[in-house]
């Protein structure tokens, strides 16, 4: 019997063993805790919110306790790589404090998501591959699958920066707007943070939670920072900036603000020629191999097809 074919179905035997071992661990696992809530009275609660979820809430919860499994068994060793993964998810918007150990446990499920189906592929389809191809192609599998969650962070991160950009001047003109009116500085944050909830949600998610940690005592200094920790962005590192100076000096927030509103406001104004400036060089491909073959065709294609009528046969008959 082929080497690679016994390889792919051992491994395809010990991945479903493996799964349904622990599938019948996490049934277990719930069905005892649902015999606890019972004992503690609370099983009414319990069957209301099982209703309500239905069949999907029952695999979400599953596929929760999955990837939390997978989580504990990818943790990595240097808590600095944790804090690091923490920080991105932060600033892609998961503040959950399973969100990390959700990812980490999705980047191996993922890999083996990946592997499993390669596995399973007949070594006649691949070409009867060696022993050491076919292990690189599943290292591959694995790998892509498990850097693949990154990619997804990372494009995610990106989005979710591009969201707070294209607010950030709408709301300082607000903010500017509320000061002179004559609100506070944390009154016009949670009041900029209203009103922006519907045109831009992201801005809106760090106002409101900026103006939370400003309401439960935190230092108004200290709350800046971490909001611009949190979404690690240059213009709100600035702003953040101005407010702790003009806070710590005693100068005018409104003057200041509308100082700042006027240079961002120029400075998306450049921005906005920089990229219509841009669009002629990254036309000039396009129009060369799409757009001007088809004009030349267009305009030349019915004269030629003409010339070729008329000439073909005043040739013909010439001979």
């Amino acid at each position: 019997m082929d080497l690679p074919l016994v390889i792919a179905v051992v491994t395809f035997l010990a991945v479903m063993l493996a799964s349904s071992a622990l599938f019948v661990y996490l049934n277990s696992k719930e069905a005892i805790q649902i015999w606890r809530r019972r004992a503690e009275g609370t099983h009414a609660a319990t069957e209301a919110e099982a209703i309500d979820g239905g069949l999907a809430g029952e695999l979400m919860t599953q596929l929760r306790a999955l990837l939390e499994w997978f989580g504990r068994l990818n943790q990595p060793s240097n808590s600095e790589q944790v804090r690091a993964t923490k920080r991105m998810l932060v600033t892609a918007g998961y503040r959950s404090a399973k969100a990390p150990i959700l990812f980490l446990g999705a980047r191996l499920l993922s890999a083996i998501v990946i592997v499993v189906p390669l596995a399973m592929i007949p070594t006649k389809l691949l070409g009867f591959p060696t022993l050491t191809n076919l292990l690189l192609l599943y290292v591959a599998g694995a790998g892509c699958g498990y850097y693949a969650p990154k990619v997804w962070l990372s494009r995610a991160i990106a989005a979710r920066k591009d969201a707070l950009q294209r607010g950030i001047p709408d709301s300082l003109d607000l903010m500017v707007v509320c000061v002179e009116a004559g609100l506070g500085l944390d009154q016009a944050i949670a009041r900029v943070g209203e009103e922006i909830k519907r045109t831009h949600p992201a801005l809106n998610d760090e106002l409101q939670l900026l103006s939370l940690e400003l309401r439960t005592g935190v230092s108004r200094q200290e709350a800046l920072r971490n909001l611009a920790q949190r979404t690690d962005l240059e213009d709100i590192r600035n702003l953040v900036a101005l407010l702790v100076q003009t806070d710590r000096f005693g100068t005018s927030v409104g003057q200041a603000l509308r100082v700042h509103a006027d240079s961002m406001r120029t400075t998306r104004r450049l921005k906005a020629e920089e990229m219509a400036a841009k669009l002629p060089v990254k036309l000039l491909l396009p129009l060369i191999f799409f757009i001007f073959p088809s004009i030349l065709l267009v305009v030349i294609g019915p004269a030629a097809i003409k010339a070729v009528r008329l000439l073909f046969p005043a040739l013909s008959g010439h001979q």
